[in-house]
C-alpha cells in the first residue's frame, strides 16, 4: 500500500527552505498537500489580502504540479475526511506561534488528529530567546537582539528534488475567486516572486539600505513583508546571504524586529487588542469621527500623512518609516486609542502580521516595549522633509499637490498656489496637538 501523509499549509505558501515539507515527504511514498480557508479569519480580512492570499495559493498549487487540495471550512472535519480517504496518520504542519493559529492547532490536536510540528514562520521559534540572568523573556529590543544574534538559527532546509502528490478530485479544487479590488493594484504573490523580488533588492538597493530604509520617495526597502508574511520566502533565506557589512547588519536588524514581537506577543497573547503597559489605557483619549475618517481617507492636509494612506488603500502596503508618522499623527495629533488605526491596517495591509502590526503601533502609540516612549511625538511636516526631500512620494499619492516644487510641498498652506488644486486643508494644528498629547499623558502621571 502507498503510505501517504498530508502537508497541511497555512502560513508557510512555498517549496523552498520548508522543513514540513521536507518531513512530510520523508514520512510517506506520496503526500496530499491541502490548504484549508477559514471562514473566521478570512472575515477579518480585506479585499486586497484575500486576493494576494489567492493568488499565492495558486503560485503554489503550480508548484505542486497542480494537486494542491483546496476547501473552505472547519479544519478538524476536512483533516479526517482526508486522513480516512488517504489512510494517511500523520498531518505535517509548520508550528504557529500567533494566539488564533496556536489555538486552532490545539483544537486540531484536542479532536486526536496527529499534527506533526517542524519549523515555523521565524529563524528562532518564540520562546526560544531569554535573559540568561532569570531565565525570562527580553521587554527590550536591543538585548533581544543581541541574544538573538547569539543563539543563532539553522541554514536554509533543502529544497526537495521530487514532490510526489496525490491527485486531488474535481470536489477538491476549492481555489478562491477573490480579485483585487477596483482601483487597487498589490504586489506579485508567490515564492517565486518573493525570490526575484529578494535578488532584486540583494543585488541592488541592498547596498545603501542603511543609508535609503527611512526614504519614502525611493524604492529603498526590501518589500519582502508580504512574502513573509505568507511564507512564501522564510527569513532563514534572506539571513543566510547577508554579510558583516553596515548595510547588510541594517537590514538583519529589520529581520530582528519581526521576530522581536513575535516573541513578545508569544509570551503577551493579551496584546493583540489590549495595551502592553495598561496604565496607557487611562490616558484621556476622543472617539473615532470626522477626524478618524479624514485620517482613513488621506485627507488630513499633511502631505507626509496623506500620501501614506492613500498609499495603504491602493496597494496595500505601506512604507516603514511613514507606517510610524500616520500611527502618531492618529494617536498623539488627532488622540484615537490605537487600536482604531491598527483595526484600519488589519483590513487594508496585504502584509498584515498580527504581531507586528499590534506592536508597531504599540511603540509608537507609546504603550508598548519602549522606555520612555510617550515623548516621541512625529512632525509630519519635519518627517516629510527629511524623509521625502524632493517631495516624489507625495506627488506620486496626492495628485492635488503634483504641481508642487519642494520644500513647498510639505506646506502647501504657506504657497499662494498650495490649495488650487483642491488640496484640503489642515484638521488640526500639529503644534497645538503635540502640547495636548503631553497633557493628557500629564494626567495620569500625577
Amino acid at each position: 500500500m502507498t503510505k501517504r501523509a498530508i502537508m497541511w499549509f497555512r502560513r508557510d505558501l512555498r517549496i523552498a527552505d520548508h522543513p514540513a515539507l521536507l518531513a512530510a515527504i520523508e514520512n510517506s511514498d506520496e503526500i496530499v498537500p491541502v490548504f484549508i480557508m477559514d471562514p473566521k479569519q478570512n472575515g477579518k480580512s480585506g479585499g486586497k489580502r484575500l486576493a494576494y492570499m489567492a493568488n499565492s495559493i495558486k503560485a503554489l498549487d503550480k508548484s505542486l504540479g497542480n494537486n494542491l487540495h483546496v476547501y473552505r471550512g472547519d479544519q478538524v472535519e476536512i483533516l479526517k475526511e482526508l486522513m480516512a480517504r488517504y489512510g494517511a496518520t500523520e498531518v505535517h504542519i509548520s508550528k504557529e506561534y500567533e494566539p488564533y493559529g496556536a489555538a486552532r492547532d490545539q483544537r486540531v490536536r484536542d479532536a486526536g488528529i496527529n499534527l506533526i510540528e517542524n519549523g515555523s514562520p521565524y529563524a528562532v521559534a518564540p520562546g526560544r530567546v531569554r535573559k540568561p540572568s532569570d531565565d525570562t523573556p527580553y521587554r527590550v529590543y536591543t538585548p533581544f537582539y543581541k541574544a538573538w544574534l547569539a543563539h543563532g538559527w539553522r541554514a536554509p532546509a533543502p529544497t526537495p528534488k521530487k514532490i510526489l502528490c496525490s491527485t486531488p478530485g474535481e470536489s477538491d479544487r476549492n481555489f478562491p475567486d477573490w480579485v483585487e479590488p477596483e482601483g487597487t493594484h498589490i504586489f506579485e504573490a508567490g515564492e517565486a516572486a518573493a525570490h526575484k523580488r529578494w535578488k532584486h533588492f540583494r543585488d541592488g538597493a541592498l547596498a545603501q539600505y542603511d543609508e535609503q530604509r527611512n526614504n519614502a520617495g525611493v524604492d529603498g526597502t526590501s518589500k519582502l513583508s508580504a512574502h513573509l508574511k505568507w511564507g512564501e520566502i522564510h527569513p532563514r533565506t534572506l539571513l543566510a546571504e547577508l554579510g558583516e557589512s553596515k548595510a547588510h547588519d541594517t537590514y538583519r536588524k529589520e529581520l530582528a524586529w519581526r521576530e522581536f514581537y513575535g516573541d513578545v506577543l508569544f509570551h503577551n497573547p493579551h496584546t493583540v487588542n489590549e495595551y502592553y503597559n495598561p496604565a496607557m489605557k487611562e490616558m484621556r483619549y476622543e472617539e473615532p469621527g470626522a477626524a478618524f475618517t479624514a485620517w482613513c481617507e488621506g485627507k488630513t492636509g499633511y502631505p507626509f500623512v496623506d500620501a501614506a494612506m492613500r498609499q495603504l488603500v491602493t496597494e496595500g502596503w505601506m512604507h516603514n518609516r511613514t507606517r510610524m508618522v500616520v500611527a502618531s499623527f492618529l494617536v498623539k495629533d488627532l488622540h484615537i486609542e490605537w487600536q482604531h488605526g491598527a483595526d484600519f491596517f488589519m483590513e487594508h495591509l496585504v502584509d498584515f502580521d498580527v504581531a507586528s502590526n499590534s506592536h508597531g503601533w504599540q511603540w509608537t502609540a507609546g504603550c508598548g516595549t519602549d522606555a520612555s516612549p510617550y515623548y516621541r511625538v512625529f512632525n509630519p511636516i519635519e518627517q516629510g522633509k527629511r524623509f521625502d526631500e524632493n517631495g516624489d512620494y507625495i506627488r506620486k499619492y496626492v495628485p492635488e499637490l503634483a504641481h508642487m516644487s519642494a520644500p513647498g510641498i510639505h506646506e502647501p498652506w504657506n504657497d499662494l498656489d498650495g490649495y488650487s488644486q483642491g488640496y484640503v486643508d489642515r484638521i488640526v494644528d500639529h503644534a497645538v496637538e503635540r502640547i495636548e498629547a503631553l497633557e493628557r499623558l500629564a494626567e495620569i502621571r500625577k
